[in-house]
């Protein structure tokens, strides 16, 4: 496919890179779906699955060995990816892609060695899956907004987040797979590390079939035109901070949220594993309903980023607030709902002022919202499960404060958050 031209505001045209193919787009939406299914298969088999491995632990000891897993593998997507976004800046997207997925399927797979199994093993495994990760959802989204043309992207963007949605809905489905696939297959008594090793295998094998498939239909690198002046003042880059901020903040709300869901299956007895799992996928179905909206309509492009933002944060702070207080489980799934509305409608957002960016600098943009992401995600699973021990359902609340703080910066700071020409 040959380079289509575009003409710069100095008049002089530039090689834009071509446009993805259908089959491509799928491959890369498929990479976001399986990393992101791998972290939600494993999310509600995981206080089973590391209380086999401590025999007499209490439920608080649990619950912090929950976040404290979690938070390795956000800090291992905090120091990879804007490392991948730097080199991938300089060697090609493509490359990173796929060390990202092979080095994702084979720290899954290395979980399960026997020689392993001990809990520094499993959290430097975990770490370095987080590490790869890294590798392949920024570079995912560079991939897109260099091969996509403007008038596309919002629609694009709203797509590769309702991708990822899918993975995270999809991955407690996983787990039930797993299991039934070993019913079938006669392997003894479902227990709940043989639940988490099924998932870790499935988990694996879904990044090798996609390996296979992007080596198949990566896009060939593109070399931007030396000639062609770079433009150096684009919103996206002037309010680089800012995003990165709000994309840290949400995130650790977000992570301390789906923490708390978790253990609410350790607070209440009458809560099954069936029902925490249900409510993940509560979540993930409200966070895709919200981004196929941004994906059907084009509201992207039609409001105000900094309105979005405002109404996200809004529908997130409810949300917090109902589960704080909540006295009945029909209140906790009004919280989730709205909570996920919230932070479903900001993130897209997010990655869309981001994609704005020149070619050359996606990788080191979508690199330092990835670790920006990261850092929240280490903090807020972290503390999260410290708070939850100690607060239980007050712990949400808590979770509005960060929030508020955004709200008064996106009032006070209007000029962060608009798209505005750059001259």
């Amino acid at each position: 496919m040959n380079a289509t031209t575009s003409r710069t505001a100095a008049g002089i045209k530039t090689a834009e890179a071509p446009a993805l193919r259908a089959v491509q787009l799928a491959w890369l939406a498929a990479a976001v779906f399986v990393v992101s299914a791998g972290y939600g298969a494993l999310m509600p088999v995981l206080p089973g699955w590391l209380n086999s491995l401590m025999p007499g632990a209490s439920a608080s000891e649990v619950a912090r060995h929950v976040g404290l897993f979690s938070g390795v593998y956000a800090a291992g997507v905090l120091v990879g990816a804007p490392l991948w976004g730097v080199i991938s800046d300089r060697v090609g997207r493509g490359r990173i892609l796929i060390i990202g997925v092979v080095g994702y399927s084979a720290s899954q797979l290395l979980l399960l060695t026997p020689a392993l199994n001990n809990f520094w093993a499993l959290y430097a495994l975990r770490a370095a899956t987080g590490f790869f990760v890294a590798a392949v959802v920024p570079v995912v989204s560079a991939l897109v907004a260099e091969h996509t043309p403007e008038g596309k992207r919002a629609r694009r963007f709203a797509w590769l987040s309702a991708m990822s949605l899918l993975g995270f809905l999809f991955g407690p489905g996983l787990s039930m797979v797993a299991d039934a696939a070993r019913s079938v297959a006669g392997a003894g008594a479902v227990t709940p590390a043989s639940s988490a090793q099924a998932v870790i295998v499935l988990s694996a094998l879904l990044g090798a079939a996609v390996m296979v498939g992007l080596v198949r239909t990566l896009p060939a690198q593109h070399t931007p035109d030396a000639a062609a002046p770079k433009d150096s003042t684009t919103p996206a880059e002037v309010h680089t901070a800012a995003l990165c901020w709000l994309s840290g903040t949400v995130t650790l709300v977000l992570a301390g949220f789906e923490l708390g869901i978790v253990l609410q299956g350790q607070q209440h007895n009458a809560m099954s594993s069936r029902q925490v799992a249900i409510m993940f996928a509560e979540c993930s179905l409200v966070m895709l309903v919200v981004n196929a909206l941004l994906f059907l309509t084009g509201l992207l492009e039609k409001i105000s980023s900094r309105s979005l933002i405002g109404a996200g944060l809004l529908l997130a702070m409810s949300g917090l607030a109902v589960m704080a207080w909540h006295s009945a489980q029909a209140w906790l799934y009004l919280g989730i709902s709205l909570t996920s509305a919230g932070t479903g409608l900001v993130l897209p957002v997010i990655a869309y002022l981001a994609a704005g960016v020149p070619r050359e600098k996606l990788g080191t943009m979508m690199g330092a919202l990835a670790a920006a992401a990261g850092l929240g995600q280490t903090l807020g699973s972290s503390i999260g499960g410290w708070l939850f021990g100690a607060l239980a359902q007050g712990s949400f609340g808590l979770s509005i404060v960060p929030l508020v703080v955004m709200l008064v910066l996106l009032l006070t700071r209007p000029r962060w958050w608009s798209v505005t020409s750059a001259g």
